[in-house]
């Protein structure tokens, strides 16, 4: 699963990207975190890792990855080829989930490509040039669709209506994702169809040194554009983050401190696209590590062990498994069993955010 950062020129979209993908990366830990200068991993902070390790001693701690990728950045016009236009609509028409950093900063030495800095105004250029790029698409596809539900095809039928009620959405200046889904395949359906503007976005305000909190008008602004639209801000300072990211772990916690954080704002950050996406983790736990495994929510029990190796998906039997909080209260996995806290679930069983797992499979 994959997010992709945009946004304008100088908006501080390449500093933050910088930032995430160096602050606690190992590249023999990730050796795919350079697939392409422009691709990163990044690993989502989860305390219930330590809270294992504490309790079953191991040689390595793996948290989960979430993968970036820096596009390009957007230009009035971009929808019609202007600047890297196609080459940023053909990115970000491959990633799940959008993280749109705004500028919420003033600073005289970087030039603002409107002159002048407004978050808003920066929203609705990219979101014009999205929803613009998604009407050609949209058309596109409604008269091949059209062509074939002549014939009959139910599914052209079907694949017609939801491209014209995208369209209809699309020319009130709105982009697809305001669509009220109640039934779930809907969505799945509309998904399908690879629009721009179908994609989850988060929100993500580039903010100065002496407002860490993201209380100054600027982020407010875009604090009530997203509301409006169900979505999420996450205030970040980039310069101080990619500052941040240099330092050892000492060092960092002395300046977190010094700036009265408790922890990077880039750990927020990631926590929240991991969420946006729809994901959560389930753990492993042995002497040679303790690993977060990325799924998304809903998934099986056999789809779970699926993401550790397919063998394990197909030749499932059962999971046995426990919480963090049973491993705080009881102190090892012998005294859980021994409490007879050890659930065991079958194909049935719908994963939950922190289960701890052990699989039983037979190939």
């Amino acid at each position: 699963m994959e997010a992709g950062i945009v946004g304008l020129p100088n908006v501080g979209k390449s500093t933050l990207f910088n930032a995430l993908t160096s602050a606690g990366i190992a590249s023999e830990n990730y050796p795919f975190c350079t697939i392409e200068p422009n691709v990163g991993a990044v690993p989502v902070p989860d305390g219930r890792l330590d809270t294992i390790q504490k309790y079953i001693k191991t040689q390595k701690v793996v948290p989960a990855i979430l993968q970036l990728v820096d596009i390009a950045g957007i230009v009035r016009g971009a929808s019609e080829g202007e600047g890297l236009g196609n080459k940023f609509l053909s990115h970000i028409r491959n990633v799940d989930a959008i993280l749109h950093v705004v500028r919420c900063f003033e600073d005289e030495d970087i030039t603002h490509v409107d002159g002048k800095v407004d978050p808003i105004r920066d929203i609705e250029t990219i979101d014009t040039e999205l929803m613009l790029a998604d009407l050609e698409s949209v058309n596109t596809q409604i008269e091949k669709a059209r062509r074939t539900a002549r014939s009959g095809d139910k599914g052209a039928k079907r694949r017609v209506e939801l491209l014209e009620m995208c369209k209809a959405v699309l020319d009130e200046g709105k982009p697809v994702r305001t669509i009220k889904c109640d039934d779930p395949n809907q969505k799945k359906e509309i998904d399908g169809l690879q629009l721009l503007t179908s994609k989850r976005v988060l929100y993500v305000a580039n903010i100065e040194e002496d407002d860490l909190e993201g209380t100054g008008p600027h982020v407010q602004r875009v604090r009530e554009r997203a509301l409006e639209e169900g979505g999420e801000v996450v205030p970040v300072c980039a310069r101080l983050e990619a500052e941040l990211a240099e330092l050892d772990e000492a060092d960092r916690q002395e300046m977190l401190e010094s700036v009265g954080l408790t922890e990077p704002a880039l750990a927020v950050l990631a926590r929240a696209a991991y969420n946006l996406l729809g994901l959560q983790s389930y753990f492993t736990a042995g002497e040679k590590e303790v690993r977060a495994w990325t799924i998304p929510i809903g998934a099986t029990g056999p789809q779970a062990a699926g993401v550790i190796h397919t063998d394990f998906e197909r030749g499932f039997i059962r999971v046995e498994v426990y919480s963090v909080d049973d491993l705080v209260q009881y102190q090892s996995e012998k005294a859980i069993r021994e409490a007879g806290k050890l659930r065991v679930e079958g194909k049935e069983y719908t994963m939950q955010d922190g289960d701890v797992c052990h699989f039983l499979f037979n190939v």
